[in-house]
């Protein structure tokens, strides 16, 4: 028997063999994957960071409270909104910082619901198995019916907070409520008061995390409007932690204050239009900005409508870099709240905004450790998250929603076809050299190219000067297509028309450059060069490319399968070859469920050690990538007698696929019950991630599963009706 898991684009499957291969696995070794991550770091330097913050933090504190002593202000308070505000540290020029929650009182728009089981791709990504920690203004009330166990107060926050509870809900709700289902429901969250923010995001990231929300900010009508798009010393910190850890991205929230007048002297227009409002850590370089966008998606996961939220606010920040970076939806969320265990709110802003993509990126990881094995750096995931957003309004980027709407249906496909219409690599640029690669359009769309790097911290931070245009870019890398005479450049946008759409030229600014060619056709040259003198001497980039024709593998289904001729003891069998393929062969006698796998190249194979009087199957699938593979052709059936050997038959592999399962309760302890319109004969498998089948039998409502070990299983149930799978957790 075989699982099949359909994932979408030009009919590729994603198979999960249950047989002696192991080729294909349902999940990356978690454990494995964040020990990697840790040992690439360089632990001395993390620790020096850490120890850096922790005294910068008690100075930080001494002068609040003597603030608080002299101006007799207060520390804590509640703003007319009901959002949590906490004077949590000083500029400096003196400036007493608030930091502020973004949400206004009041999953779908990030596309991650197609990679669910029964999405568009039906990935069944759930976040199991995933961690993200959530920075707030205190702890969720982990006790929440929505949590299981799955919510942690990490640093032992006295503080529950309503707002963080939102947050933790829009990524991690179970879906008790259906309405209020987060994101990522089956990842677990360590949430955490934000008092000490930057200390313990360098220590979580130095074991590993990949992914951290920060749905606040600095609050926007108590600063001076210098420090709007300010490349202050909190971005500079935020920018060090995420180059020296550099498979660790933080999320935050671009802040709710477009109608605010806050900034009497932007750097573009008038106060009234809305620009140059961010602040602190949304200016950092290495980070993700997210805005609240109001969008409109159709049943095939595509966005119809979409305009920026009437709350975001817009970039530019002082030296022209593209922020916001990227939009969500932050309007009328209903997600947990504090009140009780079961309790529920109604929220909006880019509060709400920013845990959606969190989760949807969590999402991202999840998959790309299932297909590859490993997680991706930072600057991979943003680089991806980037590419594939649904751009609105004018072509290019913009200083209101950035590159456009996060859509995790189209990231995740990118992720499929790696290596066969599409290319993400992790490489790196050391003084004085380029890398460049040729690649054929496919001619399906256009063809994209994009670089993103973690670039490490500036410098020099601005004290004092307003709208200052100093680039905070250290390693400014440069992306170049050509093709015969002709060159393309990447986007860029001028701050000093920030209204104005994007244009093609040189990016001096961006640790993250894109270049769309329509219509492309032919072959062209992808080269990566550098400005200057490389900071460290060495500069790690991802490459992603799509509409490209990386192979010319064929995915067709192999046809003409038949018997070539027979011996005493083997049958050789061929079918039509197809070019410059791979080929899995799988072949069984008839009496057994699991088939043995081959790969070759060539169109002919040769099955041994055959039993006269055995009626025997087999089938050939043709494979470009480990995730770009065709379906299985029809079943080659026919009894071995020796040279006289004939096909019995070509059984259709097709069987309809109407096997409707569910499971509870899920994870399991005792018993997994299965409710289904089942047969009698209903079989049952149990099997591991690696592929190997642990447990079988009928299936007859219940199944005991209490010896087996704790972990991710999936139980694959077959009837007359068809073949289904489902994942299940063993606690």
């Amino acid at each position: 028997m075989d699982f099949r898991l359909s994932i979408g684009a030009k009919g590729l499957i994603f198979s999960i063999l249950l047989s002696t291969t192991g080729w294909f696995s349902v999940m990356g070794q978690s454990s494995n994957a964040k020990e990697a991550i840790r040992s690439s770091y360089n632990n001395g330097k993390m620790v020096s960071i850490i120890s850096e913050m922790e005294s910068e933090y008690e100075i930080t504190n001494k002068k609040i409270t003597d603030l608080l002593t002299s101006k007799g202000i207060k520390a804590t308070e509640k703003s007319a909104t009901g959002a949590d505000v906490a004077l949590k540290d000083v500029g400096t020029d003196g400036t007493p910082l608030y930091y502020t929650t973004l949400n206004d009182p009041a999953s779908q728009t990030s596309r991650a619901y197609t990679l669910y089981d029964n999405g568009l791709l039906n990935l069944g990504l759930t976040g199991l198995g995933m961690n993200v920690g959530i920075w707030d203004s205190g702890a969720a009330l982990t006790s929440h019916q929505e949590f299981d166990t799955r919510a942690t107060n990490a640093d032992g926050s006295g503080e529950v907070s309503l707002h963080s509870t939102l947050v933790t809900g829009n990524i991690i709700s179970s879906g008790v409520e259906p309405n209020a289902q987060g994101v990522a429901y089956g990842a677990k969250a360590q949430t955490y008061d934000w008092s000490r923010d930057k200390i313990e995001v360098a220590e979580a990231a130095a074991n590993g995390m990949l992914l951290s929300n920060h749905s606040y900010g600095i609050l926007s009508d108590r600063v001076p409007d210098w420090y709007f798009g300010a490349y202050i010393k909190v971005a500079q910190d935020w920018d060090k932690i995420m180059y020296n850890a550099p498979y660790y991205l933080m999320v935050t929230a671009a802040g709710n204050a477009q109608n605010s007048y806050d900034n009497a002297t932007p750097n573009f227009g008038k106060t009234a239009d809305g620009f140059d409002l961010l602040l602190g850590f949304t200016v950092a370089k290495n980070g993700l900005t997210i805005a609240g966008a109001d969008t409109e998606i159709n049943q095939n996961g595509e966005l119809t409508k979409a305009s920026v939220a009437g709350y975001s606010s817009f970039g530019p920040v002082d030296d022209g870099r593209i922020k916001p970076d990227l939009a969500g939806d932050g309007t009328n969320i209903l997600s947990t709240s504090s009140a009780t265990n079961s309790s529920y709110q109604v929220s909006a802003g880019t509060s709400m905004a920013a845990p959606g993509i969190t989760g949807s990126l969590l999402l991202l990881q999840q998959y790309h450790e299932e297909l590859f094995g490993n997680y991706m750096k930072a600057a991979t995931l943003k680089g991806l998250a980037l590419h594939t957003a649904d751009d609105i309004g004018a072509k290019g980027p913009d200083y209101k929603m950035g590159w456009g709407v996060m859509n995790a249906k189209v990231a995740a496909e990118v992720l499929q076809n790696k290596d066969y219409t599409t290319l993400v690599n992790e490489e790196n640029l050391t003084n004085g050299n380029s890398y460049s690669i040729k690649v054929t359009a496919d001619g399906n769309g256009p063809l994209m190219a994009s670089i993103s790097w973690t670039d490490p911290e500036a410098v020099n931070i601005n004290r004092g000067d307003l709208n200052s245009t100093t680039a905070a870019i250290m390693n400014d890398l440069d992306i170049r297509i050509t093709k015969g005479g002709e060159t393309y450049l990447p986007w860029k946008l001028n701050p000093a028309k920030a209204n104005d759409a994007a244009t093609k030229g040189d990016n001096k600014v961006d640790p993250y450059e894109r270049i769309d060619i329509d219509n492309a056709s032919g072959e062209y040259t992808i080269t990566i060069t550098h400005k200057g003198s490389l900071t460290n001497g060495l500069q790690d980039f991802s490459l992603i490319v799509s509409g490209a024709q990386i192979s010319t593998c064929s995915l067709e289904v192999p046809t003409g399968l038949e018997v070539l001729d027979s011996s005493k003891d083997a049958t050789n069998i061929s079918w039509e070859g197809i070019g410059e393929t791979l080929y899995e062969v799988q072949f069984k006698s008839i009496d057994t469920d699991e088939w043995n796998s081959e790969m070759l190249w060539e169109s002919e194979f040769t099955m041994t050690d055959l039993e006269v009087g055995k009626v025997y199957e087999a089938r050939v699938r043709s494979i470009c990538t480990e995730n770009a593979v065709s379906e299985f052709s029809d079943i080659l059936e026919f009894e071995f007698n020796g040279e006289e050997t004939q096909i019995m038959q070509n059984a259709p592999l097709t069987i309809p696929q109407e096997l409707n399962i569910s499971v509870y309760p899920n994870p399991a302890v005792s018993y997994l019950n299965v409710e289904a319109e089942l047969s009698q004969d209903a079989q049952y498998s149990i099997v591991t991630t690696s592929g190997n089948v642990i447990k079988k039998g009928k299936t007859q409502g219940s199944i005991n599963v209490s010896s087996l070990s704790s972990g991710l299983y999936v139980l694959v149930v077959q009837d007359y009706a068809g073949i289904k799978s489902t994942k299940f957790y063993k606690n």
